[in-house]
């Protein structure tokens, strides 16, 4: 007996008053398989279905045939399955197990759910893009249309507490034990490749341990790579097979079913075999920790495929798998102390995913806002925002994000939203057969790998070959051939009509990466939405010099392409004349130092063509001069030293009296340049125009009526002196004005001059005869009394042909030696 069904009873009472419940079991409880025939006989269940959702397909079509043989049936009769292309259920199925994409068309396409009883939520933890939009659609169902069906959430390790709010509080039931107990060993790779650890893990796990081995590892490439390392070096009890999703799903029966008598087994899979499966005989566990998830950029629009640490979560899950059918052992690659530093939890997917098919999802449910329904963790508003923008694109959804007639025929095919609107236009262009084959090349992992080159041509040729053949052994080929013969159905056989290229078509998938080669030696693209590609070194594609971009791996710099089209000819033609749009752009152009008028035409952020206008509008040409003028500063400006006066004469003026004198600093000015510079630039276009234009002018033109004259009484340009002379005042050394003068010129002046009305004295430059500076001074009158005695001490020596007075106030002011003065006392 499993652990679970000890809690049984409490779970159907609790099902009994709740319409809404959590299960808590740890891995080999027996959820999966023992919950969904035990709810069968429930009252609220008479005469209906239970849905249970699975993440995976391979879980799915296990879970059900498991339970079946525990009703001695097979599977399509009382319990049965539906993936995307393998169903078995009848008439007779109570009991469905389905994958996430089913669950969300199933209420799509009847919200109600009628003649289901319950919807069970498997390894929610897990906390996948689908299983999330399926739990908040599910709610929503619920809350407004059947209040009578049961929502089960189903986990090992998720946080109950955080469910609570999204669910109203539920009642958990807590599933405690393990089937059976698995033991810990920590083996750190340290700096040793994880190939070389995985291997020398797996062949110390054969020594020291009995049965078959389950291996964790990120991807299929490190699978590939252990493999060829355990060639020829394990005993020949030990057969090797691999289990991943690219694998047909005979092959993946064939990883989990249980060996033959005397035979071990050596299971190299990916985070597929982490829940809800058991595979025969496994009780030991090696696990390299690591994991391989798409990260979205919602920036660049594109994803790529990071490996990171497990969570601790996830390494629970993979310990489980040891312990399902007896006692077994865990080899971690890690160290304790580095297993207590990993993540508790995984990070939801919704949080780095592309939202694209789940924002086309709700606005077919009739949700428009990332707000609309609710969420145990809300869409990213960056990814949400990508994602609607994408699908404005693509014309499935209107600018209130209300689903299109255009989206609703994309929301009816199995595809991504890029490749559903590729299928249907691609039809329309009258190349059906085509479009099919491309679409299927694209909805699948790279069935060439990434030795083959990025050209899409090579993909398409090969899996013509295949349909010729009608097979192919190579996984890879199989499920894309699996993938073109649903998306063709039955006209798979028509011939295309119109001649159309493979850059064209996948243009209609990726009108934001149509790429254009930038000018040098390198492969280096740039793409219709302002990002950089470049291809790999020696790629037969880098010749080219318009692509179409489908497969990128996302980088912030510059992204690397992997799968690509080549883009000319006609097609090329037709791209540009639907999607290009013409504008005419005032810019400065360095290299001829003026204003100029180009017209361009963009294809996104990639400009295809320039032109610069001969006639362009004078009004435009003087927009684009003062928006230079901005862009360089104020200080570029030809100021003469006079306009810099009067500018420090209208800048004291404005700190003195700021609600009569306008603001001459540089934000007043630059955000007005149109009013009061814009009319001296009627017939410029380059920089050296400016030095005809009278900024004096320019500023005098800012001052209210009347203030111009007041300007030349409150801040004059210069003041006399009682040596009879007027000397210029500088306005730009402070907040006061500067009088460099001779000293003999100041004789007999006993107070410091004022301007302003008095309100400012101005700073006295007090110069030898020489023109060099004795004194500076506001205060005349202190400086007479205190500094000049000494002053003429230095001086009188020095200059003894100018006169030095002992009495300053009294003597005549001069700018005259004592001979030209008249033999004056000195």
């Amino acid at each position: 007996m499993l652990p679970i069904h000890a809690i049984l009873p409490r779970l159907l009472h609790v099902l009994e008053a709740s319409s809404t419940a959590v299960l808590q079991a740890p891995p080999g409880a027996g959820k999966t398989t023992v919950v969904p025939l035990a709810l069968l006989d429930a009252p609220w269940c008479a005469g209906q279905r239970i849905l249970m959702l699975e993440p995976r397909r391979i879980a799915a079509r296990a879970a059900a045939r498991h339970m079946a043989a525990q009703l001695d049936e097979d599977t399509g009769r009382t319990v049965g399955y539906r993936t995307r292309f393998d169903t078995r259920v009848s008439e007779r199925t109570r009991i469905e197990v389905v994958t996430e994409g089913v669950l969300t068309r199933m209420l799509q396409h009847d919200p109600e759910f009628n003649g289901y009883a319950a919807i069970l939520f498997d390894e929610f933890h897990e906390r996948t893009l689908q299983a999330d939009l399926g739990l908040a659609l599910a709610l929503e169902s619920q809350q407004v249309l059947r209040p009578d069906l049961r929502l089960l959430i189903m986990s090992a390790t998720i946080n109950a507490e955080r469910l609570a709010p999204l669910l109203g509080d539920p009642p958990v039931v807590v599933c405690e034990g393990r089937a059976y107990p698995v033991a810990e060993r920590y083996l750190p790779i340290g700096n040793r490749p994880l190939v070389d650890a995985t291997v020398r893990a797996i062949h110390q796990a054969l020594a020291e341990e009995s049965g078959s081995i389950l291996v964790f590892l990120p991807g299929t490439g490190e699978i590939r790579r252990v493999m060829g390392a355990l060639q020829g070096s394990l005993p020949p009890e030990v057969r090797l097979t691999p289990l991943h999703g690219q694998l047909d799903p005979h092959s993946q029966d064939q990883a989990i079913a249980a060996p033959p008598a005397g035979v071990r087994k050596v299971v190299l899979a990916t985070d597929i075999a982490e829940t809800s499966l058991t595979i025969d005989g496994i009780r030991v566990v090696v696990d390299a920790g690591l994991q391989r998830r798409p990260r979205f950029d919602a920036n660049s629009g594109m994803s790529r495929l990071v490996t990171t640490s497990v969570s601790r979560a996830s390494a629970d899950q993979r310990k489980g798998r040891a312990g399902r059918q007896e006692p077994g052992t865990v080899y971690r690659l890690w160290d304790q102390s580095s297993h207590q530093r990993l993540p508790p939890d995984s990070a939801p997917e919704i949080q780095n995913a592309d939202l694209a098919a789940l924002v086309l999802e709700l606005a077919k449910w009739g949700v428009r806002s990332r707000d609309g329904l609710r969420w145990l963790d809300a869409p990213p508003a960056a990814h949400w925002q990508q994602a609607q923008d994408l699908l404005r694109l693509l014309g499935a959804v209107e600018d209130d994000g209300s689903i299109t007639r255009h989206g609703e025929a994309m929301h009816e095919l199995p595809l991504h939203p890029r490749l559903a609107h590729l299928l249907l236009h691609g039809r329309s262009l009258g190349a059906p057969r085509l479009t099919a084959e491309l679409a299927a090349v694209l909805s699948e992992r790279d069935m060439l790998g990434r030795g083959a080159g990025a050209d899409l041509e090579h993909r398409v040729r090969a899996l013509r070959e295949a349909i010729t053949k009608g097979k192919s052994h190579e996984p890879r080929f199989q499920q894309v051939l699996r993938v073109y013969r649903d998306l063709a159905g039955a006209g798979h056989k028509n011939r295309d009509t119109t001649p159309v290229g493979l850059g064209r078509l996948l243009a209609l998938a990726y009108p934001d990466r149509i790429a254009r080669r930038r000018p040098g030696g390198q492969a280096r693209y740039q793409l219709s939405n302002g990002r950089g590609a470049v291809l790999a070194d020696g790629d037969p594609l880098g010749r080219q010099e318009w692509l179409v971009a489908a497969d990128l791996d996302g980088s912030a710099t510059e992204a690397r392409i992997y799968l690509a089209a080549v883009l000319d000819g006609t097609d090329l033609a037709d791209v540009l004349a639907d999607g290009t749009r013409t504008s005419s752009v005032v810019d400065w152009d360095e290299s001829r130092g003026m204003v100029v008028c180009r017209n361009q035409q963009h294809l996104g952020k990639l400009l295809v063509d320039e032109t610069v206008e001969a006639a362009a509008d004078p009004e435009a040409l003087r927009s684009g001069l003062l928006a230079r003028i901005r862009q360089q500063g104020l200080e570029a400006l030809p100021w003469t030293p006079h306009a810099q006066q009067v500018r420090a004469r209208l800048a004291l003026m404005h700190r003195l009296w700021p609600e009569q004198w306008p603001s001459v600093a540089d934000a007043g000015l630059l955000q007005g340049l149109e009013e009061w510079l814009g009319p001296y630039l009627i017939s410029a276009t380059r920089w050296a125009d400016l030095r005809s234009i009278d900024l004096e002018q320019a500023l005098y033109s800012r001052l209210p009526h009347g203030l111009q004259g007041q300007l030349a009484r409150l801040a004059p340009e210069r003041l006399g002196v009682p040596a009879g002379n007027k000397v210029t005042l500088d306005y730009t050394q402070g907040d006061a004005p500067v009088m460099a003068v001779k000293l003999q010129a100041l004789f007999g002046m006993t107070e410091t001059p004022r301007i302003a009305d008095g309100r400012v004295a101005v700073v006295c430059h007090l110069l030898s005869p020489a023109g060099r500076p004795l004194a500076v001074t506001a205060d005349l009158a202190s400086f007479w009394r205190q500094a000049y005695p000494e002053v003429r001490k230095d001086m009188r020596g020095r200059y003894p042909k100018h006169p030095w007075p002992e009495d300053p106030l009294t003597a005549a002011a001069t700018l005259s030696t004592k001979r030209r003065q008249g033999n004056q006392d000195d």
